[in-house]
Protein backbone atom coordinates (compact mmCIF):
# COMPACT_ATOMS: atom_id res chain seq x y z
CA UNK A 1 0.00 0.00 0.00
CA UNK A 2 1.10 3.39 -1.02
CA UNK A 3 0.34 6.15 2.26
CA UNK A 4 0.47 9.81 0.85
CA UNK A 5 -0.79 13.11 1.95
CA UNK A 6 -4.36 13.79 0.79
CA UNK A 7 -4.75 15.70 -2.61
CA UNK A 8 -7.72 17.63 -4.16
CA UNK A 9 -7.83 14.78 -6.38
CA UNK A 10 -8.71 12.52 -3.41
CA UNK A 11 -11.89 14.04 -2.67
CA UNK A 12 -14.61 12.06 -4.37
CA UNK A 13 -13.41 8.71 -3.35
CA UNK A 14 -12.75 10.05 0.18
CA UNK A 15 -16.58 12.04 0.14
CA UNK A 16 -18.28 8.50 -1.16
CA UNK A 17 -15.99 5.92 1.28
CA UNK A 18 -17.27 8.24 4.53
CA UNK A 19 -20.81 8.88 3.29
CA UNK A 20 -21.44 5.01 3.29
CA UNK A 21 -20.65 4.99 6.95
CA UNK A 22 -22.88 7.94 7.68
CA UNK A 23 -26.03 6.34 5.52
CA UNK A 24 -25.24 2.36 7.33
CA UNK A 25 -22.99 2.51 10.64
CA UNK A 26 -23.17 4.32 14.03
CA UNK A 27 -19.27 4.66 13.27
CA UNK A 28 -20.06 8.20 12.80
CA UNK A 29 -22.89 10.52 14.41
CA UNK A 30 -23.35 12.42 11.54
CA UNK A 31 -26.98 11.51 9.86
CA UNK A 32 -26.64 13.27 6.71
CA UNK A 33 -24.43 12.48 3.87
CA UNK A 34 -21.62 15.68 2.87
CA UNK A 35 -20.65 16.86 -0.50
CA UNK A 36 -17.48 16.51 -2.15
CA UNK A 37 -17.42 20.40 -1.22
CA UNK A 38 -17.98 20.23 2.35
CA UNK A 39 -15.07 17.20 2.52
CA UNK A 40 -12.76 19.63 0.90
CA UNK A 41 -13.85 22.11 3.20
CA UNK A 42 -13.02 19.39 6.27
CA UNK A 43 -9.65 18.47 4.58
CA UNK A 44 -8.46 21.96 3.96
CA UNK A 45 -9.38 22.97 7.71
CA UNK A 46 -7.07 19.80 8.85
CA UNK A 47 -4.30 20.06 6.50
CA UNK A 48 -3.47 23.77 7.72
CA UNK A 49 -2.12 22.67 11.00
CA UNK A 50 -2.53 19.00 11.02
CA UNK A 51 -2.22 16.24 8.52
CA UNK A 52 -4.80 13.86 6.42
CA UNK A 53 -3.63 10.83 5.08
CA UNK A 54 -5.00 8.27 2.38
CA UNK A 55 -4.19 4.72 1.45
CA UNK A 56 -3.84 4.02 -2.10
CA UNK A 57 -3.72 -0.04 -3.09
CA UNK A 58 -3.81 -0.66 -6.92
CA UNK A 59 -4.34 3.09 -7.98
CA UNK A 60 -7.35 3.31 -5.40
CA UNK A 61 -8.37 4.91 -2.46
CA UNK A 62 -8.55 1.89 -0.10
CA UNK A 63 -9.08 4.18 3.06
CA UNK A 64 -8.01 7.79 4.77
CA UNK A 65 -6.91 8.65 8.60
CA UNK A 66 -6.24 12.15 9.86
CA UNK A 67 -5.92 14.00 12.85
CA UNK A 68 -6.87 17.48 14.18
CA UNK A 69 -7.45 19.17 17.44
CA UNK A 70 -8.80 17.22 20.62
CA UNK A 71 -10.03 21.07 22.25
CA UNK A 72 -10.11 24.30 20.86
CA UNK A 73 -8.00 25.75 23.96
CA UNK A 74 -4.50 26.15 24.30
CA UNK A 75 -3.70 23.74 27.01
CA UNK A 76 -4.79 21.16 24.83
CA UNK A 77 -2.49 22.06 21.91
CA UNK A 78 -0.13 19.05 22.73
CA UNK A 79 -3.52 16.73 22.18
CA UNK A 80 -5.04 15.29 18.99
CA UNK A 81 -7.99 13.18 18.10
CA UNK A 82 -7.28 10.61 15.28
CA UNK A 83 -9.74 9.27 12.84
CA UNK A 84 -9.51 6.34 9.88
CA UNK A 85 -11.88 5.14 7.56
CA UNK A 86 -11.25 2.69 5.43
CA UNK A 87 -13.38 1.44 2.18
CA UNK A 88 -15.54 -1.85 3.16
CA UNK A 89 -13.77 -3.98 0.45
CA UNK A 90 -10.53 -3.08 1.90
CA UNK A 91 -10.88 -3.94 6.01
CA UNK A 92 -9.10 -7.21 7.17
CA UNK A 93 -6.42 -6.62 4.78
CA UNK A 94 -3.94 -4.84 7.25
CA UNK A 95 -4.63 -1.33 5.41
CA UNK A 96 -6.11 0.31 8.48
CA UNK A 97 -2.83 -0.88 10.58
CA UNK A 98 -0.47 0.68 8.22
CA UNK A 99 -2.56 4.08 7.54
CA UNK A 100 -2.83 4.59 11.22
CA UNK A 101 0.92 4.06 12.06
CA UNK A 102 1.66 6.09 9.61
CA UNK A 103 -0.73 8.49 11.23
CA UNK A 104 1.03 7.90 14.62
CA UNK A 105 4.50 8.71 13.02
CA UNK A 106 3.19 12.03 11.49
CA UNK A 107 1.65 13.53 14.69
CA UNK A 108 5.20 12.36 16.63
CA UNK A 109 7.05 14.44 14.07
CA UNK A 110 4.63 17.18 14.10
CA UNK A 111 5.61 17.42 17.90
CA UNK A 112 2.41 15.86 19.18
CA UNK A 113 2.27 14.26 22.33
CA UNK A 114 -1.15 12.87 23.43
CA UNK A 115 -3.17 10.99 20.74
CA UNK A 116 -6.87 10.34 21.64
CA UNK A 117 -9.35 7.94 19.40
CA UNK A 118 -13.19 7.97 19.87
CA UNK A 119 -14.91 4.74 19.27
CA UNK A 120 -18.52 4.42 19.19
CA UNK A 121 -19.60 0.64 20.53
CA UNK A 122 -19.66 -1.46 19.59
CA UNK A 123 -16.62 -1.39 17.13
CA UNK A 124 -14.30 -4.73 17.52
CA UNK A 125 -11.89 -3.84 14.39
CA UNK A 126 -11.36 -0.63 15.40
CA UNK A 127 -11.17 -1.22 19.34
CA UNK A 128 -8.82 -4.25 17.97
CA UNK A 129 -6.79 -1.33 15.80
CA UNK A 130 -6.12 0.74 18.79
CA UNK A 131 -4.93 -1.48 21.10
CA UNK A 132 -2.49 -3.45 18.63
CA UNK A 133 -1.17 0.33 18.28
CA UNK A 134 -0.84 0.75 21.65
CA UNK A 135 -3.44 2.88 22.65
CA UNK A 136 -5.39 2.26 26.35
CA UNK A 137 -8.75 2.39 26.69
CA UNK A 138 -9.36 5.47 29.27
CA UNK A 139 -12.91 5.10 29.92
CA UNK A 140 -16.79 4.90 28.04
CA UNK A 141 -19.26 7.78 27.73
CA UNK A 142 -22.71 5.97 28.22
CA UNK A 143 -25.63 7.04 25.45
CA UNK A 144 -23.93 10.02 24.39
CA UNK A 145 -24.76 9.30 20.57
CA UNK A 146 -28.38 8.46 19.38
CA UNK A 147 -28.63 7.14 15.45
CA UNK A 148 -30.75 4.53 13.98
CA UNK A 149 -33.24 4.80 17.09
CA UNK A 150 -30.66 3.98 19.68
CA UNK A 151 -28.22 5.11 22.12
CA UNK A 152 -24.31 4.37 21.57
CA UNK A 153 -21.82 4.21 23.87
CA UNK A 154 -18.20 5.53 22.88
CA UNK A 155 -14.96 4.30 24.02
CA UNK A 156 -11.93 7.17 24.51
CA UNK A 157 -9.18 5.44 23.73
CA UNK A 158 -5.21 7.72 24.78
CA UNK A 159 -1.73 6.68 23.61
CA UNK A 160 1.43 8.28 24.84
CA UNK A 161 3.83 9.18 22.19
CA UNK A 162 6.70 11.62 23.62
Amino acid sequence: MNIRRVKDDDIMRITEIYNWYISNTTITFETETISPLEMKKRVQEKVAKHDWLVGEFNQEIVGYAYYGSFRSRPAYNHTVELTIYLAQESIGKGFGKSLYDELIKSAEKHGFRELIGVIALPNLKSTMLHQNLGFEEIGVLKKVGYKFDKYIDVAIWQKSIL
